[in-house]
């Protein structure tokens, strides 16, 4: 097996391990967090009725300066600010397969730092 091969499937595996693991704890909504090479962006989703509730990305900041670890703490904050304003007040994080560091944990601490609780 190549190696792609056999990081592609941990990183499947690491991911399904995340999302079981909150779906089997909790019956609050969940955080989903995408990265990609330029942006981020987050949603928080209510997985019972299966709607999206609040979202935020880095696109609809076209003004704001800094890295990309600066703009992931903004989002956190922004995102915490809108679900505060839905009476979101507690929320699970899902990470998804990536790894909590660098981008993905300024955003988790953005969205404390903005009230919510994760």
């Amino acid at each position: 097996m190549s190696i792609a091969k056999k990081v592609k499937i941990r990183t499947k595996r690491r991911a399904l391990s995340v999302r079981n693991r909150i779906k089997r704890d909790t019956l609050l909504p969940r955080v989903s967090v995408f990265r990609s090479l330029k942006h981020m962006a987050a949603q928080i989703i209510d997985d019972s009725a299966g709607v999206t509730l609040v979202g935020c990305s880095t696109l609809e900041f076209k003004d704001v300066s800094g890295d990309k670890t600066e703009r992931a703490t903004q989002i956190g904050v922004e995102l915490a600010k809108r679900a505060l304003e839905k009476g979101i007040k507690q929320v699970c994080f899902d990470r998804g397969s990536y790894l909590y560091h660098g981008r993905v944990k300024a955003f988790a601490e953005g969205m404390r730092s903005g009230g919510v609780k994760i």
